[in-house]
């Protein structure tokens, strides 16, 4: 199989990398969009979006991301149902392998593989998700209004979900493996404060507990049983909502050795600017942004990596990169 080139190719299908390839199509660079295992990303697994703009009706995720694709290829993106396995960054035109065995070779490259949230592992947790299970609050904590929520972990993360939700929800019961939380001080001081926030030490979720779907109803949490990790006793509590913040791991494994990355395995990039560490790599998303992970803001990341990469490719230095 020959290889294959392009001016402008992105890796990843969520909505930072369908941005970023409709800026390119519109700016005549006939990108090439790698969709890779889970075309969409993670709002494939969202049920309402309230919070995107342009839409006074609450959107479907997938058909959200259903309507990016089919708009990034009318513009004339090529969308290629692939994932890549090996990336070679210390030679120009980069150089792209894939499953399939194509090899494409970019003068530009636009990483948006986005980032997973970490989850329980627990097969009810499964059952539930996007119906009362969440990993963000502020995605989801808007339909919890004055009901009962648990808020699972005990780092920075799970403090800022849980003070989130605590002016949403009705209570908020924050579950803790341990004795004590590794949050920054002044976050646990501000949580302890809120009323509505009780705090489970020495404690896990054991089992999510719900109502399977019954049509037209979709499924739904009714409660969950709550497991002391000292004594093993279980018991059980009725709860409308499950928001597990025990972190994200972003999708960067192809690119560790070859770009810089920050201290939590994020992609760095340069301040005001999705330039990464080498010259004509750009980073948009979830797998560079561990601060915001909204649709709307990695939408808004494929745009500026668009744009850097038309300026790179015109001979035009992205301004934050040649700043250094």
């Amino acid at each position: 199989m020959s290889a294959r080139h392009t001016q402008v190719l992105i890796i990843g299908s969520g909505p930072a990398g369908y941005t970023a390839a409709i800026y390119a199509a519109r700016a005549m660079l006939k990108p090439v969009l790698i969709a890779g295992m889970e075309q969409g990303g993670q709002l494939m697994i969202t049920t309402d979006v309230e919070n995107y703009p342009g839409f006074a009706d609450p959107i479907q995720g997938p058909w959200l991301m259903e309507q990016m694709l089919k708009q990034a290829h009318h513009v004339g993106t090529e969308i290629v149902n692939d994932l890549v396995t090996k990336v070679e960054l210390s030679q120009r035109p980069f150089v792209v392998s894939t499953d399939s065995g194509q090899t494409w070779t970019a003068d530009t490259l636009v990483i948006a593989t986005g980032a997973k949230a970490k989850w329980l592992g627990i097969e009810s947790e499964q059952q539930f998700q996007g119906f009362g299970v969440s990993a963000c609050a502020t995605c989801d904590g808007f339909f919890y209004r004055n009901r009962d929520v648990i808020v699972v972990g005990g780092g920075n993360s799970a403090v800022e979900e849980a003070l989130y939700l605590s002016n949403i929800a009705k209570s908020v019961t924050v579950v803790h493996r341990r004795d004590s939380f590794r949050s920054e001080k002044i976050l646990q001081e501000r949580l302890f404060q809120r009323p509505n926030v009780n705090v489970l030490w020495n404690s896990e979720i054991a089992e999510i507990i719900g109502e399977p779907a019954k049509p037209p109803m979709p499924p739904s949490v009714t409660g969950a049983r709550i497991r002391d990790t000292r004594t093993g006793a279980i018991t059980e509590m009725p709860i409308h909502g499950v928001f597990v913040a025990i972190g994200h791991a972003p999708a960067t494994e192809l690119f560790k050795d070859q770009l810089k990355l920050k201290s939590n395995g994020y992609l760095w990039t340069a301040p005001d600017s999705t330039a990464t560490s080498i010259p004509g790599v750009f980073a948009a998303g979830d797998v560079t942004d561990d601060t915001f992970r909204q649709a709307i803001t990695a939408a808004g990341m494929g745009c500026m990596a668009a744009l850097e990469a038309e300026r790179f490719l015109a001979g035009i230095q992205p301004m934050a990169q040649a700043a250094e």
